[in-house]
């Protein structure tokens, strides 16, 4: 079935038409989007079977701005008495004055509708901060419109260009510790299911976690159930948490409406994610299965074999072995292979390398061009 991504509505209502699911479960952020979107307009166009399907796999309706904003979010997770870093809605450039009090700088400053690191940055100064917001609100310029299309074969910003988005922009307060976080199954606002991590390898310092490791963390358990039992979720839920240096205190940072890495898999008596939705389901108990893997440790695929972790052997590899089509799309994306994007990424790659990184040459650099433009 052809999926379009400027009638994503469309595609999504004709795919559940022609399946009649039990149950729908976005795997992305952008899939969320869609199906609140679908929901409201089966709402407006009578197609009442539709939209009791979409509230019964993701929940109540009132909950849906809230989980697709950052902001609103987290200002209804410190409401409940979760441990929250600072954070401030960034709607225009004057808003950046309140990052020069409170716990000063850095920040971290994020961009609504992106995930897997991308949209997050650590900034350190003021100029950092406003050059961040400025390139959010450039997010969707014609540009990377038509490099994302013809490069990447990427045709998904077109719909968000088309209707001039403006992306909400946030900044929270930078808590000095590591990630971890957790993922949940629920249904009506009950958790069924849940398992949580801390991060032991990731992608970078805000990029998509490579190596997890499973720990039992009361404290995330906790805060997925008060978000569950507040906004009355279904389906599939992750949190992302910092939990702080030297103190060891545990914040909540964000939350992800979907399925996140750890859904899928089957960690034993209470963390079988899977499992329980299928007996909430189907109306039968659930059946006990023995888990996929007793290592603590476990390599995400294919970010452990991009990363190339140094801990990838002595991990559980959660790789599709069955499925090796899957396991190559995985590995190397189809937008990723056509030779104008080989080609660009080779001059980027090489524009990079030649691009100062010591600080002292950075300044000389500035010093001689500064001269330069004197002269």
């Amino acid at each position: 079935m052809h999926f379009s991504s400027l009638h994503p509505l469309d595609s999504l209502q004709t795919a559940i038409e022609a399946s009649d699911p039990a149950i729908v479960i976005p795997c992305d952020d952008r899939s969320v989007e869609y199906l609140h979107e679908l929901y409201a307009r089966a709402s407006l166009q009578g197609r009442d079977d539709i939209a009791a399907l979409l509230s019964r796999s993701l929940g109540a309706v009132d909950g849906f701005p809230i989980v697709s904003s950052r902001y609103e979010f987290l200002k209804i997770a410190r409401e409940m008495g979760l441990r929250v870093p600072e954070t401030y809605a960034i709607n225009a450039l004057g808003d950046l004055e309140h990052l020069k009090g409170g716990p000063g700088f850095p920040w971290v400053m994020k961009i609504d509708g992106t995930s897997g690191g991308l949209g997050v940055e650590i900034v350190q100064t003021p100029v950092a901060a406003e050059r961040f917001f400025w390139d959010a609100r450039k997010l969707y310029r014609t540009a990377r419109i038509v490099k994302r299309l013809i490069v990447n074969r990427d045709p998904f910003l077109l719909r968000p260009w088309w209707r001039r988005s403006k992306p909400a922009v946030i900044a929270q307060a930078y808590i000095q510790g590591r990630p971890a976080n957790c993922a949940v199954v629920c249904w009506e606002g009950r958790v069924l299911a849940g398992v949580g991590v801390d991060v032991v390898s990731a992608t970078g310092s805000t990029g998509p976690a490579s190596v997890v490791r499973v720990v039992n963390n009361p404290e995330m358990m906790v805060a997925a159930e008060r978000i569950a039992r507040r906004l009355s979720l279904s389906g599939f839920f992750g949190l992302d948490f910092v939990i702080e240096e030297g103190g060891g205190e545990t914040y909540l940072i964000e939350m992800n409406p979907r399925c996140t890495p750890l859904c899928h898999l089957r960690l034993g008596k209470g963390r079988d994610l899977i499992g329980e939705l299928l007996a909430q389901l189907s109306g039968k108990p659930l059946q006990e299965l023995p888990p996929v893997t007793h290592n603590d440790l476990i390599a995400y695929f294919p970010q452990a074999w991009i990363s190339n972790s140094e801990l990838l052997q002595s991990s559980f590899q959660d790789v599709p072995w069955g499925e090796p089509e899957l396991s190559e799309e995985l590995l190397r994306p189809w937008p990723n292979r056509s030779f104008v994007y080989s080609m660009h990424h080779y001059l980027w790659t090489q524009f990079q390398r030649k691009q100062p990184t010591n600080p002292r040459e950075i300044a000389s650099r500035e010093v001689a061009s500064k001269e330069s433009s004197r002269g």
